[in-house]
């Protein structure tokens, strides 16, 4: 198997937003962030960042016209567009994707997910069941390959959820040395793992602390596919300098955070992976899952918060230690973003520089 190098990832979905806030809380509804956002892109060019998260959902503006801009200002960065099969055709997804590598040189992957708030997903008409769901996201995968696969003159697809008959799209997928996007999938369960075998490049996950004996991790790799953390970053010179900053962040929200209602949230969701983090972070357990991957946020910011602490050497040997079991691609995220991504890229990037895939 070959070995593969190191990609960072940055989440843009709290640009401007120094204390990254629960999202049921602050959801960000307009779009007057933007200029926080294109900073936050022009930094993650400079910080070697390979592409920025556009995440999807109904208090968000719409990831793939926001790529659209924001693209359209940078030169280097990938846009990782966010996307639920439940909410467009395939067809019509292919279509608007090959138009986007257009306008923006190819610079676009795939963030598909299946949805983690029954409640929201219904807001959209989507009414299915979370194993439904990873259901309709294979048949949805297929019908794209398809598409993406060049030498296919038409389409026909007939499924459970979808049919096509005799589907043609004149514009192609434009990208140098690729014919299709880059596909992530997201998810902690064995359903996402099987599909990311299947389809996709990368599969994301929530650490838990017990990666190298995952045996749904051990089976991805094992067909040459990737796997990636989705994990928040604190670090500082020092480890201490990290320590504190970590205490600082959940000594600000005291009853401006209501933790009960993060808690029951959190219990309505379906998202296997949500649902494990948050149980690690109950109070009767250790706030240290490893000696650098802290839950202490994660009661008061929800599951994205379990983070990785420490001083920059300490986090370059984290990285290293995920690196030598196989996992080699991490979506951060900071508090606040442009900060922390400054300290990766000044304390971490140069420890571990010689193992990371450049951005082309």
């Amino acid at each position: 198997m070959m070995k593969k190098s190191l990609r960072f990832h940055w989440s843009l979905s709290n640009a401007g937003d120094t204390n990254r806030a629960a999202q049921i809380k602050n959801p960000l509804s307009t779009l007057s962030k933007s200029e926080a956002q294109l900073a936050l892109c022009q930094q993650a060019e400079q910080c070697k960042i390979d592409s920025v998260l556009m995440a999807i959902g109904s208090g968000r503006p719409d990831p793939l016209l926001l790529s659209l801009m924001l693209g359209q200002k940078t030169k280097k960065l990938n846009f990782l567009l966010a996307m639920r099969p439940g909410l467009i055709s395939p067809t019509y997804f292919v279509q608007q994707v090959n138009t986007l590598s257009h306008l923006i040189e190819g610079r676009v992957h795939i963030n598909l997910v299946s949805g983690r708030s029954p409640q929201e997903l219904r807001y959209y008409g989507d009414f299915l069941s979370h194993d439904e769901r990873y259901q309709r996201a294979e048949e949805f995968l297929d019908i794209c390959h398809a598409f993406w696969a060049v030498e296919e003159e038409e389409v026909d697809f007939q499924g459970k959820f979808y049919q096509i008959e005799k589907g043609k799209l004149a514009l192609l997928f434009s990208a140098p040395e690729k014919s299709k996007p880059e596909i992530f999938v997201g998810g902690n369960s064995k359903l996402a793992a099987e599909l990311a075998i299947k389809y996709a490049d990368c599969l994301w996950r929530f650490p838990d602390g017990t990666e190298a004996s995952n045996p749904q991790i051990k089976a991805v790799l094992e067909q040459g596919k990737a796997v990636g953390l989705v994990v928040s970053l604190i670090t500082r010179p020092t480890q201490e300098d990290a320590l504190v900053s970590a205490q600082k962040l959940i000594s600000q929200f005291g009853d401006r955070t209501n933790k009960k209602m993060i808690k029951e949230f959190y219990q309505k969701t379906d998202s296997q992976g949500f649902q494990s983090v948050l149980s690690l972070s109950e109070p009767e357990k250790t706030d240290w899952l490893t000696p650098y991957l802290w839950t202490g946020a994660v009661p008061y910011l929800g599951s994205p918060a379990i983070a990785l602490v420490g001083s920059y050497e300490n986090i370059a040997k984290a990285i290293l230690e995920y690196d030598a079991i196989g996992i080699t691609q991490f979506l951060l995220m900071g508090w606040p973003d442009i900060e922390e991504m400054t300290h990766f890229y000044n304390g971490v990037y140069p420890l571990i520089k010689d193992k990371v895939a450049h951005p082309k």
